[in-house]
């Protein structure tokens, strides 16, 4: 069994494993012989580890098609450039999804919470809920969630956000990711939103960030492993008299990585005092590179660092060191711990582990981290360089201010920023999210008994057989009938009429809909049948056929508010008046 070297496995694979936890997944290959399967099966329960298997086609229209061809292009600023909208590969999504759920439902007993992770299950809540409505659901984004007017590209968004609100509580690394998930929510849906609470169907949802940590005392404890030791000391001796500039990423177009050799390139172009004096020591972790865009993005990096080494380059020195493969933990941590900058330049990312595994592994108090803005550790670890990935001469700068900076700055730096990896870490993470569930789910249950209950229902029924003289009050919009957006389509339909006929042929009932609505209107719609109407909120009443108003009411004033409404329609696009006898309503 080979790790994953994705940062959501990094950051939970030393977690999970403590208590009753387990986590299913899928375990990254195709598997269809059922003997294997059932290999595979056993072997990873020793480990707490539930497979779901899927099949080539699985694959290539969930992971590669919807997932990373439509998802994660948009969910990073991508759209134009990478998305594929096929209708084919999101029915492979809606279908995965769904074998995740009865997967899950196998394992599920009664009391379990459930954490549901990252882009590739954003349907899995809602479909969860629908099967068990009581059940504890968390959800976690671990990439970034874009604003309104990317997410709208989207042609199934209604669909992806109502699965989200499946869960009780929504995490996200950020502020900014969280307050543009409640933008498109509130946007998209019917749904209403206080602060960060939206709720779905009258129960609260909670979203909020929960900026990720790291297991920071494995990575401080790994610099004083033999073999760390070792390679430290081997890099040392290699780079002797040489400053060493360390970048680790995924191969990815949203992690910046041209546009940092860009960086380095204007660095030994204004700075040649640099050359034979830096090394840009590059590890790129193959990804996906059989996809057509990142093909010709690894083949960019090639030509980009074959001409800054060709151009360059002396006898004994290489300013890219650049490496095409994964590497073992204990290599990073050597790199980690020696490295004197860690470039972090994402050009959009959700938190970037890498950032934060760098500054656990600084146990000497030196180095400088070189951060992007756009990545969501910047809004921790403030007291990195913090640049925009888009601007090659400012990274170039703080290359700059990074290989001049002194040692007592750095000291200064690097002491706060571990302090914040190592209050932030993964544990503390996993426990404030916890907490939090619980937290959500009391304030559920709290607002539940606001409610009517069984046992009030059942005392309301008694009640109402036992009386001979009953007036039932009705409320129109957001009762009898939706909200809509159009108020002209929040007309009765045949099942109402059905269900009003019902009640108000039984003689011990006198029924009243008492509404906004304009006299008008509720005599279009309710002028057939024999039920009491108030309209304009009681400036009309509706008694033995006969519509009367209160007397003394008059609508003079209208001629002096009208102007002002109108101003604001004016100002306002998609607003309108609506008119009524004895009322103004602006909509918007």
């Amino acid at each position: 069994m080979i790790t994953s070297e994705g940062g959501l496995a990094t950051g939970l694979g030393s977690v999970y494993q403590s208590g009753n936890n387990v986590w299913l997944g899928w375990p990254g290959i195709e598997v269809t012989e059922e003997h294997r399967q059932h290999d595979i099966k056993q072997q990873l329960a020793d480990v707490s580890l539930v497979p779901v298997f899927l099949a080539a086609d699985e694959i290539s229209g969930y992971y590669e098609g919807f997932s990373n061809g439509v998802l994660w292009p948009i969910f990073h600023y991508y759209a134009s450039t990478y998305a594929n909208y096929k209708h084919s590969d999101w029915e492979c999504y809606r279908q995965v999804n769904n074998k995740f759920m009865l997967a899950l439902m196998e394992i599920a007993e009664p009391g379990d919470t459930i954490w549901i992770h990252d882009y590739q299950l954003l349907l899995l809540p809602g479909m969860v809920r629908a099967v068990q409505p009581d059940v504890s659901i968390g959800f976690f984004l671990h990439i970034p969630f874009p604003s309104f007017e990317m997410f709208r590209l989207i042609p199934w968004r209604g669909e992806l956000i109502e699965g989200i609100l499946g869960a009780d509580l929504i995490g996200f690394h950020t502020f900014d990711d969280a307050s543009h998930f409640i933008s498109a929510a509130t946007r998209l849906l019917p749904v209403n939103a206080s602060s960060n609470v939206i709720t779905v169907d009258d129960r609260p949802v909670v979203v909020e960030s929960f900026p990720m940590g790291i297991d920071n005392e494995k990575y401080a404890a790994l610099t004083r492993n033999e073999k760390v030791i070792e390679e430290a000391n081997y890099l040392k001796e290699t780079f002797k008299g040489r400053r060493l500039m360390l970048s680790i990423d995924r191969l990815d177009y949203s992690k910046g990585i041209l546009q940092r050799l860009q960086a380095f390139e204007l660095l030994l172009e204004t700075h040649p005092e640099y050359i034979e004096h830096v090394v840009l020591h590059m590890i790129i972790v193959p990804s996906r590179d059989t996809v057509q865009q990142y093909k010709e993005l690894k083949e960019n990096i090639d030509r980009k660092v074959g001409d800054i080494n060709a151009r360059y380059r002396t006898i004994d020195w290489s300013p890219v060191n650049y490496f095409y493969r994964a590497f073992p933990i204990e290599t990073l941590s050597a790199l980690y711990h020696t490295a004197d900058i860690c470039l972090v330049t994402p050009m959009r990312d959700g938190m970037n582990l890498v950032s934060k595994e760098y500054v656990a592994s600084r146990t000497q108090n030196t180095g400088v981290l070189i951060l992007s803005e756009m990545a969501g550790a910047s809004k921790e670890l403030i007291d990195a360089i913090i640049v925009n990935p888009s601007n090659i001469s400012s990274m170039a700068k703080a290359m700059v201010s990074g290989l001049t900076m002194s040692f007592n700055e750095q000291a200064r730096r690097m002491k706060l920023m571990r302090q914040v990896v190592s209050k932030f870490n993964i544990r503390h993470w996993v426990r404030i999210f916890m907490e939090r569930m619980k937290e959500v789910k009391s304030m559920q249950h709290a607002m539940r008994t606001r409610h009517v209950t069984d046992v009030t229902t059942l005392a309301i029924k008694k009640i109402y057989n036992k009386t001979h003289k009953r007036i039932i009050f009705l409320d129109y919009d957001g009762t009898l009938v939706g909200f809509k957006s159009d108020i002209d389509a929040a007309m009765p339909d045949q099942e109402l009429y059905d269900l009003l006929e019902q009640l108000s042929d039984d003689p011990a009932n006198k029924v009243v809909i008492v509404s906004g609505r304009s006299h008008q209107n509720l005599e279009n719609w309710f002028g057939h049948t024999n039920l009491n109407l108030v309209a304009e909120h009681g400036a009309w009443q509706k008694k033995d056929g006969t519509w009367e108003s209160i007397p003394g009411l008059n609508d003079q004033w209208k001629q002096d508010i009208f102007p002002m409404l109108d101003t604001y329609v004016d100002r306002t696009p998609g607003a309108f008046i609506e008119e009524k006898n004895y009322s103004l309503v602006w909509h918007y």
